[in-house]
């Protein structure tokens, strides 16, 4: 179930991602802010009306490079812990498809380094999503 070291924890997996997991793993006693994101299945995009997606993951490389990124934060930001979760498989609206936690002395770094994480694991994290539309279509959706 996903756990890199005492400061940091990543896991990718089919299982439902808990928030609270990932919050209550970052929760340090020398934290004085602890920064979440949670992405969610929404149901329209772009190209219409949306019933669902499906995450595909290269998993072991994805697990690397979720570690490469949170030792990234650690050596950028004086952050105390690190929670960064990603689901695959069919995913509903409403579902929670990635979360992120992290937890600092300031408010500031928190913020700084959860927003890193999500744009950068975007970039470079082996996860890919196919969005299947009301009509039927189904289409793969590259990263932004």
């Amino acid at each position: 179930m996903g756990r890199v070291r005492d400061d940091l924890l990543v896991d990718v997996s089919p299982n439902a991602i808990v928030p609270e997991r990932a919050i209550g793993f970052v929760a340090d006693p020398g934290a004085g802010g602890i920064c979440s994101f949670l992405g969610t299945v929404r149901d329209h995009s772009d190209a219409g009306d949306v019933t669902g997606l499906t995450y595909e993951a290269w998993q072991d490389l994805a697990v690397k490079r979720l570690e490469g990124l949170g030792q990234e934060l650690f050596d950028t930001w004086p952050v105390r812990r690190v929670a960064l979760l990603h689901r695959f498989g069919d995913l509903g609206i409403g579902d929670v498809s990635v979360a992120i936690a992290v937890s600092a002395p300031h408010r500031a770094a928190a913020f700084e380094a959860c927003r890193h994480a999500i744009e950068k694991l975007k970039q470079d994290v082996p996860i890919w999503k196919k969005e299947h539309l009301v009509s039927g279509e189904s289409s793969w959706v590259m990263g932004s």
